[in-house]
């Protein structure tokens, strides 16, 4: 049943740079959205903390008050504030009163998720988040719907364009850590204060919500393995650049099946080696690019930009526009899928290959000593490569797929060997045949 065309009142809670930019989509094409939804739709109020910071909105819109706006008469809560709190209880309270909600708020879902998929069924209204993860890419709907009928394997990506800029400028240039990231700041592409970024908390938000829907389980951020890229050397990336490989900050979320058909579930982020002929190896500066295995559609990969005012806006609307047309048919969007209940495996069980830089001393039975430290903790080497002489001799060993824990005790008792004199980097390799 198509119900009257009165006006869709939606609420937004923030209006910063994603916020003015869908405020002002929706007041400069409101009959395009109309055409597109069946009915209009009506801003009825925008909560902000601070009025007079945000001219650009109509004085009639704004309020102070985020709750009274909430429980107003309206049909949707568009939220874009962030963080855990007030945003849980505004967008907890708006479901349990039937009202649809769109969110970009990566943090919330990846620690509240399961509790607000609960209030949105118990009382039939929607939850959209297409922009918690990858900005404007049209990611989270293909592994929500369009491939609800596949089974996903492997999803893996760059999910954080300032790390991405960061690697990529340090890969292009040759630069320092420090320096690409004062670079970034000075650009735009970082925050004030990066540690989010850098030390790979926005990631594994995003890897927890790609993981939840890909395998039909519930993981939180702290179910997420997670490393930063502070410490990435210019000597890791040209290591990376001999062996035809460069550094990525990854998101990699994967099934595993132990020996005994075990199944669960693998969710990580770290900086990796993966080779340049990948698809994700050429994605440079600050864009975003997820690449999917499903048994099914084969390989898939999502590319665009992944953050920005005007790319998230997109994916706000998107959201927005599939709520208004639920409201107008009486229908409804997808609901949480976590019926595999599949178990979160530790790092230390996950399988994952090393590539290894040792600063060693130049005598005879270096190599032989190093490879039995391999042997003893079954672990087979895949490359081995001894350079210079002398004060300046190295090795370097990429290693085969082994667990996680073997490879790092391998590692430590190999620092611990009298012909060792650094173990100069350790990164894990991925994206190519083991």
């Amino acid at each position: 049943m198509i119900r009257d065309r009165e006006p869709i009142r939606v609420a937004m809670l923030g209006c910063g740079t994603v916020g003015t930019e869908v405020l002002r989509l929706l007041q400069d094409q409101p009959e395009e959205f109309a055409a597109r939804t069946g009915a209009p739709m009506l801003v009825t109020g925008v909560a902000v903390r601070r009025p007079h910071k945000h001219p650009e909105v109509p004085e009639n819109l704004l309020t102070t008050d985020a709750q009274a706006l909430v429980e107003g008469d309206v049909d949707v809560v568009v939220e874009l504030i962030g963080g855990i709190e007030p945003a849980r209880s505004l967008l907890l309270s708006a479901l349990r009163s039937g009202k649809s909600v769109v969110t970009a708020n990566k943090a919330l879902l990846a620690e509240h998720g399961s509790e607000l998929y609960a209030a949105a069924d118990e009382s039939g209204a929607d939850i959209y988040f297409e922009a918690a993860v990858a900005g404007a890419i049209p990611l989270l709907r293909p592994l929500r719907e369009s491939l609800a009928g596949d089974r996903i394997n492997r999803v893996m990506g760059i999910v954080n364009g300032t790390t991405n800029y960061i690697l990529s400028a340090m890969d292009s240039t040759g630069a320092g850590y420090s320096e690409t990231l004062d670079e970034a700041g000075r650009l735009g592409y970082a925050e004030a204060d990066p540690t989010a970024d850098v030390d790979g908390f926005d990631a594994a938000a995003k890897a927890a919500i790609l993981a939840s829907l890909a395998f039909h389980t519930r993981v939180t951020a702290s179910d997420v393995h997670r490393e930063g890229i502070s410490g990435v050397t210019p000597g890791d990336i040209a290591a990376a650049a001999t062996l035809d490989r460069t550094v990525k900050l990854l998101a990699i979320c994967e099934r595993v099946i132990d020996e005994d058909g075990t199944e669960s579930v693998s969710a990580r982020v770290h900086p990796a080696m993966i080779p340049r002929s990948h698809p994700l190896a050429g994605v440079g500066g600050a864009f975003n690019a997820v690449f999917v295995e499903a048994e099914a559609a084969g390989q898939l990969m999502f590319y665009g930009q992944g953050a920005g005012g005007a790319p998230t806006a997109s994916a706000v609307l998107g959201d927005l526009v599939a709520v208004a047309r639920n409201l107008v048919v009486e229908g409804k969007g997808p609901r949480e899928s976590a019926h595999a209940q599949l178990p979160v495996q530790p790092m230390g069980k996950t399988p994952t290959r090393y590539h290894i830089s040792l600063d060693v001393a130049d005598k005879p039975g270096v190599l032989s000593q190093v490879a039995a430290t391999f042997n003893e903790h079954d672990v087979s080497i895949s490359v081995v490569r001894q350079q210079g002489r002398g004060a300046e001799a190295s090795l370097v060993v990429v290693t085969h797929t082994a667990d996680d824990a073997a490879l790092s005790s391998t590692v430590d008792k190999i620092a611990q060997l009298p012909i060792v004199r650094d173990v100069v980097s350790v990164m894990r390799v991925e994206g190519e045949p083991t």
